[in-house]
């Protein structure tokens, strides 16, 4: 509980665990707080930490459960879950996406290995840069999302699209980066010679 006086950044990167009970405590720290280190979060955990006021790091979880997923999309602040492997269907989930869309500048998500078709959908009303480099597949419905998304796409952990899916991201707005593409079909190419 004497940390969350603490003025300013509070730095604990190297923590691996937090109890749910220093979770309400840290909760009530005013400025960002930095909990990259944990790669697990109880749901009771989430609830005290989306009660957080400022900046919150937990760039280190992987995933989180419907209940976590529906406290953190409440939190008030930024929100760092750049290793977040997975934002599925779930309400809590789309919650938490559309949450994550609202982050101001560069979006950094590229730890997403899984992204259903909502989620991208949400995801696409982010303005600014959406660095999605960890997705290895791309449903044709999310990309035809994601090709409303007006700014920088990077979705370079891609090695293969679907001509549909291709034809749909040719009509984004903006810088497209596709450069783990290992084959591209003419008609896919003709697609992407007008884009903008």
């Amino acid at each position: 509980e004497a940390l969350a006086n603490h003025e300013g950044e509070l730095n604990l990167s190297h923590l691996t665990s937090l109890s749910d009970k220093a979770a309400e405590a840290l909760a009530k720290h005013k400025g960002e707080l930095n909990l990259s280190g944990l790669t697990s979060l109880s749901d009771k955990a989430a609830e005290a930490l989306a009660n957080h006021k400022g900046k919150l790091n937990l760039s280190g979880l992987t995933s989180l459960s419907d209940k976590a997923a529906e406290a953190l999309a409440n939190h008030e602040g930024e929100l760092n879950l750049s290793h977040l492997t997975s934002l599925n269907d779930s309400p809590s989930h789309i919650a938490l996406a559309e949450k994550l869309a609202n982050h101001e500048g560069t979006l950094y998500l590229s730890g997403l290995t899984s992204l259903s078709d909502k989620a991208a959908e949400a995801l696409a009303n982010h303005e600014g840069t959406l660095e999605l480099s960890g997705l290895t597949s791309l449903s044709d419905k999310a990309a035809e999302a994601l090709a409303n998304h007006e700014g920088t796409l990077e979705l370079s952990g891609l090695t293969s699209l679907s001509d549909k899916a291709i034809e749909a991201l040719a009509k984004h707005k903006g810088h497209l980066s596709l450069n783990g593409l290992t084959s591209l079909s003419d008609k896919a190419a003709e697609a992407l010679s007008s884009h903008i």
